[in-house]
């Protein structure tokens, strides 16, 4: 049968279409947040079949396949990659109303001009088209970015990192791809063993003895500036909460000499150490201007089985229901009172939280910086059509849709950049409904306009990207 997605998906208006078609889609995608593997952009990487670059690393599609009753063998287990993906072709036909089911197709559509809805009939002929072309130099990672007008990637990268991927793509790659500094696993002081071996690789990153707090913040303090000098300009973090407790430096010193000799560490003495660790974080970004991304709110490894089988980020992640404004505003605050608070994106997992996180950005504005913060897209459980619908609508209401500085993918798969055009055609849906009920003015080249500032042109400002 052939794919729903029409030339109109998700444009219910004529306002819509024309927004969408003069304004959004012709403008480059800044993925400013992913977790693509820049040594597969250096090596140009050309996948083997539609299974290596579709569902190896996808926790998307792996918690559908088990909720569908797939065994483990069959999603990340050792079958062969045929198999898996005719397991995963006969979990599409459950996911009606699943994002994925809409990602699925426009994947299909805009990298293979496969225009037939995936089932169990179709799988064996789609995964050998899929394949075959994948199997292309034409569709070597390089080009499917090319393909997806790709202007600027950020990754998500560890500061003991060296970084030598991006270094060598600065000059083979016409694509920027930059690093983003994510130091969260420096805060994970209740995993004594997991701590103290992260010191140790910190150590030889930096060339230098960790036995101090100060010598811990030194390390960290070196990476940024290397990090600095390949050029990175935005750190990232995911965390359950903000951490902003009350401590003093002697107190941390001592906890972390505690966590040194492998001492166990309390709840309380942990919460000072993240709070003083995520501070001084937010002090070296002020420092360098850098824009600071807080991904807030996830309950990670809930499934005690499948963490001892598969380790992390397997889809067996959750949205927490932790406490959020206090701890956050305390956070910003503090940073706000020294003028030391740099550009921040907040992003929030549990939906109860938007309008917190929205009206939390808003109360740190400032006036010399247009949209200098953020309440950032859409994210993880939340990165679906209601889910972008409400994000757009709560920062309407609450900020400036005006000044949001657009979608990311948040993804591992170099074929999920259809998202970018997912988020666009639902922004450009909701401002044609409102034109067709009066809501706003029938002006679509004054709405044109902001539209393609939403896409691209307000990021680009935003992180100075050239």
């Amino acid at each position: 049968m052939k794919t729903f997605i029409t030339e109109h998906f998700l444009l219910h208006t004529n306002a819509a279409r024309e927004l969408y078609f003069n304004y959004a889609a012709k403008m480059p995608i800044i993925d400013y947040h992913n977790h693509l593997s820049p040594a597969d952009m250096v090596n140009d990487r050309i996948f083997n079949n539609i299974t290596d670059a579709w569902l190896d690393g996808d926790h998307y599609k792996w918690r559908a396949m088990r909720a569908n009753g797939i065994n483990e063998q069959f999603i990340t287990g050792d079958a062969a990659a045929k198999t898996k993906f005719l397991y995963w072709a006969q979990t599409v036909t459950k996911t009606i109303r699943n994002p994925l089911y809409h990602w699925t197709h426009l994947e299909l559509q805009r990298y293979f001009d496969i225009e037939e809805l995936l089932d169990e009939k179709s799988a064996e002929k789609i995964f050998q088209t899929a394949s075959d072309k994948l199997n292309t130099k034409e569709y070597s990672v390089k080009n499917l970015l090319r393909k997806m007008n790709v202007e600027t990637l950020l990754t998500t990268d560890d500061p003991c990192d060296d970084l030598k991927y991006h270094l060598l793509l600065k000059d083979t790659f016409e694509i920027k791809v930059l690093p983003a500094f994510r130091p969260d696993k420096g805060l994970d002081i209740q995993n004594i063993e997991r701590l103290n071996a992260y010191i140790q690789k910190l150590s030889v990153a930096c060339n230098m003895e960790i036995d101090t707090f100060d010598a811990y913040l030194a390390a960290f303090q070196n990476r940024h500036d290397f990090f600095a000098s390949v050029g990175c300009t935005v750190s990232d973090h995911g965390l359950e909460t903000m951490y902003a407790a009350e401590y003093t430096m002697d107190e941390v010193r001592k906890i972390f000499v505690k966590a040194r000799k492998k001492e166990a560490i309390s709840n309380v003495e942990a919460n000072k150490f993240k709070a003083a660790m995520m501070y001084h974080f937010a002090i070296m970004n002020s420092e360098k201007s850098w824009v600071q991304q807080f991904h807030i709110g996830p309950l990670r490894n809930t499934n005690t089985r499948l963490t001892h089988s598969l380790g992390a980020d397997s889809g067996i992640d959750s949205i927490g229901d932790m406490e959020q404004a206090q701890p956050l505003a305390r956070f910003l605050d503090n940073l706000d009172k020294e003028n030391k608070l740099s550009k921040t994106i907040l992003y929030n997992l549990n939906p109860k939280d938007s309008e917190v996180f929205a009206a939390m950005a808003g109360n740190f504005q400032d006036g010399n910086i247009p949209g200098k913060m953020q309440y950032g897209a859409a994210w993880w459980f939340l990165d679906q059509k209601d889910g972008i619908e409400k994000q757009l609508n709560v920062l309407s209401n609450l900020g400036l849709m005006s000044r949001f500085v657009g979608m990311v993918t948040d993804s591992r798969s170099f074929l999920s950049f259809p998202r970018h055009e997912y988020f666009r055609r639902i922004l450009c849906n909701i401002i044609g409904n409102e034109v067709q009920k009066g809501e706003l003015p029938n002006d679509v080249p004054f709405l044109g306009e902001i539209v393609e500032d939403i896409c691209f042109n307000n990021a680009k400002k935003y992180f100075g990207f050239r």
